[in-house]
């Protein structure tokens, strides 16, 4: 299958509560590559890079996080896949 890379920046009350494990466990359980991490301005960015249906699915989770996040918006840029991303991490 093609592979696709998306770019995500979360928004809302994303730090703090887990967010960047629950995304990494749920992205190895999809077999999607790539990172998550915290940024000085509250929001979460991340990179997904596998299968179309994998990553559509790790957005829309995004959107909801895990229950102690209230997401407030969710920005996707679509970028070409570099087939370079490792198994999925938290970097900081």
């Amino acid at each position: 299958m093609d592979l696709v890379r998306a770019h995500v920046f979360i928004s809302g009350r994303v730090q703090g509560v887990s967010f960047r494990a629950y995304t990494r466990d749920r992205a190895r359980e999809a077999q999607v590559r790539g990172w998550v991490r915290n940024l000085s301005d509250g929001r979460v960015e991340a990179v997904f890079e596998g299968t179309r249906p994998a990553v559509q699915k790790l957005i829309s989770w995004c959107y909801s996080g895990p229950s102690q996040a209230q997401v407030e918006r969710v920005e996707v840029h679509w970028e070409e896949p570099t087939g370079k991303e490792g198994i999925f991490s938290i970097v900081w």
